[in-house]
């Protein structure tokens, strides 16, 4: 099970063991989107086979960024281990910023799934020797507006900057807020904020950070970091009284930092129109697209009601009130429920009285968690039958439990057959699991009757039956 711990200032050194290589292209993949934005999205990380795991917060909203693998990782596993740590927390596994090359690997995955791409997160994606040297018709507009800066500001120069260079950064923030034409835009005045942090850690090894000195007075300053191919420009800051100072150090900054990477981030315009307008005159190459996957389980799909199963001898339906007393006493019969491998009471988040057991169920149906059936002989709950546990792969786990003085006539064998069929031809999955303790003999040979098996472990055999 993943173990996840808050993302702070002092784990930038692990991330970049990740983040130095990756190939994504996207900002959010980047030691310094994760310190800029970390007390909005409050990322936090885990290891799995190979793989870093960032798991963040979005509108109330547990979501994961798309598993970024180190030399040896295995994506495909760390894709589980989300999935698993979702299943354990009754929560679907929602991955986010998705970079296009790896959206195809998640279609294929997850038979039910909502995708969206908005406009307003895409990065802006730029050849880097576009920005370098500006050449061509469409960058016409900004060589004159480099010429006449340098017309203006003839002795302005570009320099690379450190640590030491913190007094000039902090005179920088006192002129651009003379400057600052949004001081009204709380959106804006919180950017604002998190910049002036991320220029205080200047003497990180990762971040490369650059002026345009006019004399001794620093008008312009970028921070970039470098990932994969990619380098991410993490922020962008001009004094607007030195007419052409952007495209300049725009310009600058790439010549010096840009080196042998293909693509140079300006990460994305957060819908200001401002911003958008801006970027755009730049000439990106391309838009990068940020894929949401929201997987859906089957029952969301395609079951509004649990339906009535017939068999040979057994009816089984929704419970209603009714059984309440007799469903109460099958959850209570601890000695038979050893083997059920969950245990209910604990299960329960308040106080528990006699309708606990009854309302459980029934939420977790309208919550698309779990079918549980009344198994009924007669027209009398004997038993459960319980579909849940679903993978948003096409899977879900079958349990069955019978009532102590109904054991020995097979009826748990016919409902356990009735609800895995229903789930595979009429809940439409493509597998149904299921497990018994090793010390269970019963268990075994009926699950050894209805399905194939599916390996062991210390604790339980494991049942597979597929389409």
């Amino acid at each position: 099970m993943l173990n996840f711990t808050p993302i702070t200032d002092e784990d930038g050194d692990f991330l970049r063991r990740y983040y130095e290589n990756c190939d994504f292209g996207l900002c959010e993949y980047s030691v310094g989107t994760k310190f800029m934005w970390g007390d909005y999205f409050h990322p936090a990380y885990a290891e799995a086979a190979g793989c870093l795991i960032v798991r963040n917060e979005v509108d109330g909203r547990l979501v994961f960024d798309y598993p970024v693998p180190g030399p040896e990782g295995d994506e495909e596993a760390a894709l589980r281990a989300i999935e698993d740590w979702c299943m354990e927390n009754g929560m679907p596994p929602v991955i986010s910023v998705v970079p296009e090359k790896r959206a195809s690997k998640l279609l294929q995955r997850y038979p039910y799934v909502a995708v969206r791409n908005v406009r307003t997160w895409q990065d802006y994606l730029y050849k880097r020797e576009d920005l370098q040297t500006f050449a061509g018709r469409r960058y016409s507009g900004q060589r004159n507006h480099i010429k006449k800066f340098r017309t203006a500001y003839p002795d302005a120069a570009f320099r690379p900057l450190t640590e030491a260079d913190r007094p000039l950064v902090e005179q920088f923030w006192e002129d651009y807020r003379t400057e600052f034409s949004k001081g009204d835009d709380p959106r804006a005045v919180g950017e604002l904020k998190l910049a002036k942090r991320m220029l205080e850690k200047l003497d990180k090894p990762w971040f490369f950070g650059g002026g345009m000195m006019n004399g001794d007075r620093l008008i312009a300053l970028a921070l970039a970091e470098r990932c994969g191919d990619t380098l991410i420009i993490h922020i962008e800051k001009a004094l607007y009284s030195y007419a052409g100072v952007y495209p300049t150090m725009v310009q600058a900054f790439a010549q010096h930092f840009g080196g042998d990477v293909v693509w140079i981030n300006r990460e994305d315009d957060a819908a200001d129109r401002g911003l958008r307008t801006s970027k755009l005159q730049y000439g990106p190459d391309h838009l990068a697209p940020k894929y949401h996957f929201a997987p859906h389980n089957e029952l969301l799909c395609h079951v509004k009601a649990i339906p009535e199963l017939k068999t040979e001898r057994l009816t089984l339906s929704q419970m209603t009130e009714a059984d309440i007393p007799a469903y109460n006493a099958l959850v209570l019969d601890q000695d038979r429920n050893r083997w059920w491998g969950y245990d209910d009471v604990a299960g329960l988040k308040g106080p528990m009285d006699e309708r606990s057991f009854y309302e459980v169920a029934k939420r977790d149906f309208e919550n698309c968690a779990a079918v549980n059936f009344a198994v009924r002989l007669d027209g009398m709950l004997i038993g459960e039958a319980v579909l849940y546990r679903f993978d948003y792969r096409g899977g879900a786990e079958l349990g069955c439990r019978i009532a102590k003085e109904y054991e020995g006539w097979g009826y748990g064998t016919e409902a356990f057959k009735a609800v895995a069929e229903w789930g595979l031809y009429g809940v439409h999955l493509t597998r149904v699991v299921a497990k018994c303790f090793k010390e269970n003999a019963a268990s075994r040979k009926m699950l050894a009757s209805c399905m194939r098996p599916a390996g062991e472990d210390e604790t339980f055999y494991y049942f597979e039956k597929l389409v």
